[in-house]
């Protein structure tokens, strides 16, 4: 049999496995990415075998508990019930799925440079139980390059080839965590595959799981790109707005009325907002992705470097306000009780990853606060190996804090409460926009 009747043959056999809903499914890494996807391709007919190396993920999934929000609680329960998800930590049953997809971590590492490992190891698990007729899928979000240049070198290496005895292609997540109207099942897919029978494979899988469209490229890298060029069109926008409000703070205008001014105009124009910093694990990171990679080509991404330098100094910017805001009423941070309401990175969701409220935290305890906390999506967490609790929000404790800061602006947050009880509030997200607001309040 010649190469393109392989290619053909391994191509329509998967495609009719997707088509007829035999194929088994599996997912490598079960967090914020992975389990939604998991869940969806159970729900759409698959088995699905999910793989990570925590076994405290493992076990939850297979007692059908769920502990992403984006997950539906009922969806979880009724797929493990019925047998369409399986979780496990042995990634020998590899040997049994038809297609993969890899949705591990991608974070930087203390130089800033991108930390591939997770990666790595992933593809490097895959090859040892590569078959014939296999897709892989890459859905962490990466520079340019990484599919071809560090993937399939690692799939290749016991001699399969990609394109002819296995598929490979990349198509990035787009996960938006707390999103009401946007999530893993309706957010149309992009698609790059090695090659044009990896990328049909690939999107024949994606069009009988997903309700989105499915949008191809000419190649893995241009997929790749597109992804951190989404998150870096974020970055440099909120970058604008942080130093927007920065210099509005010094004129004495409220940034907030500047932007709903702004955005009454109904084209050229896009609002983003400013706050305390970046968090979660795409915006803060997945442009220096692109920082990194640029050195290659003898090119300095300027403007990325500046908006991260930017977002990066608000942290400190709030805490120079609160500072100041606290020396006006004759105390300094060093012994004040300083209430912070909000660790979350943003509204409604308990994920505190990168979130700027554990530098604010740092720093405020370094310079001698007593910082209590509250968020209504998280009780506790571990930040530099030290425990935190977090506690009701209640008339006590806005009455004794010296300050309360919003830092996170949690729709479950009692607002007319803390407008009538806090002796100073400093909004951070003008969360308290249309509330009762105390006679010392201040807005970012």
């Amino acid at each position: 049999m010649d190469t393109q009747s392989v290619v053909d043959n391994h191509s329509k056999t998967l495609i009719n496995k997707f088509e007829n809903k035999t194929a088994v499914i599996g997912v490598i890494g079960l967090g914020y990415v992975g389990l939604p996807l998991a869940v969806e391709k159970a729900k759409a007919g698959y088995k699905v075998i999910g793989f990570d190396v925590q076994v405290t993920k493992v076990d939850m999934v297979n007692a059908g508990i769920n502990y992403i929000g984006d997950v539906i609680d009922e969806d979880l329960r009724v797929i493990i019930e019925e047998g369409r998800l399986q979780a496990t930590t042995d990634f020998a049953f590899l040997s049994e799925v038809d297609a993969v997809a890899i949705c591990v971590p991608t974070p930087l590492d203390i130089y800033q440079q991108p930390d591939t490992s997770y990666v790595v190891n992933s593809a490097k698990a895959i090859s040892d139980y590569l078959h014939q007729g296999m897709l892989v899928v890459l859905e962490s979000t990466t520079y340019p390059g990484t599919t071809e240049e560090l993937v399939k070198p690692i799939l290749e290496q016991k001699g399969l080839r990609c394109g002819v005895d296995f598929f490979l292609a990349y198509s990035p997540e787009r996960v938006d965590p707390g999103n009401k109207f946007f999530s893993t099942k309706n957010t149309p897919k992009v698609v790059g595959g090695v090659t044009e029978a990896c990328l049909q494979t690939a999107v024949a899988l994606y069009q009988e799981v997903l309700e989105g469209d499915v949008h191809t490229v000419s190649s893995p890298s241009v997929a790749e790109m597109e992804k951190i060029y989404e998150n870096t069109f974020r970055h440099i926008n909120i970058a604008l707005a942080n130093e927007m409000a920065i210099l509005c703070d010094r004129m004495g205008i409220n940034v907030w009325e500047v932007i709903d001014a702004a955005k009454s105009k109904p084209y050229g124009f896009m609002a983003f907002y400013p706050g305390p910093g970046l968090g979660g694990h795409c915006i803060p990171i997945d442009p220096f992705y692109l920082t990194w990679k640029a050195r290659e080509f003898n090119y300095h991404t300027r403007l990325i470097e500046l908006a991260g330098e930017i977002n990066n100094a608000m942290p400190e910017f709030v805490v120079k306000k609160i500072g100041e805001i606290l020396n006006a009423q004759s105390k300094s941070i060093n012994g004040s009780t300083v209430y912070l309401l909000g660790v979350a990175y943003k509204k409604d969701i308990d994920d505190y990853r990168e979130s700027p409220v554990l530098h604010i935290i740092e720093e405020l305890e370094s310079r001698g606060a007593q910082v209590i906390l509250s968020d209504t999506c998280i009780r506790s967490f571990k930040h530099h190996n030290r425990h935190y609790e977090c506690v009701a929000v209640t008339s006590e404790r806005l009455t004794e804090a010296d300050i309360t800061v919003i830092t996170t602006d949690h729709t479950q947050f009692d607002y007319e409460l803390i407008g009538s009880t806090a002796s100073i509030v400093f909004d951070t997200r003008n969360a308290m926009k249309h509330c009762k607001k105390p006679a010392q309040y201040f807005l970012l």
